[in-house]
């Protein structure tokens, strides 16, 4: 599976953007898609995931309320609506996919795409 991100960039505190992960031709069937960012120093962590077959969603307790994640399974693309942007979510956002229908573990992802710069400035 080869993945796409794109949509970052840089807005001021408060703001919002729209992420999106588009795929290759392949479904991810019932599996887990989700979003991890990772700032400068620091390990990367999971944001938000969606289970493709089901749509349910799961979110990390530092962006619940404020991020959405969804999918859009004729477009074969996961999106994350970010709201409320603040200068601690500035990251390098990764969208993946992983062999499990939930996870927010990342060893349990295996497809990584090439990630896309958040910067929120206070």
């Amino acid at each position: 599976v080869q993945l796409q991100a794109s949509g970052g960039g840089l807005v001021q505190a408060g703001g919002s953007l729209r992420l999106s992960c588009a795929a290759d031709g392949r479904t991810f069937s019932s599996y887990a898609v989700g979003w991890f960012r990772q700032a400068p120093g620091k390990e990367r962590e999971f944001v938000a995931g969606i289970n493709w077959g089901f749509g349910n969603t799961f979110y990390s307790d530092s962006v619940k309320g404020r991020f959405t994640i969804s999918r859009d399974k004729a477009k074969n693309s996961v999106f994350l609506q970010m709201n409320t942007l603040k200068p601690d979510d500035t990251a390098v956002y990764y969208c993946a996919v992983a062999r499990r229908s939930y996870s927010d573990t990342t060893r349990d992802y295996v497809y990584w795409g090439q990630g896309t710069q958040v910067t929120v400035s206070s």
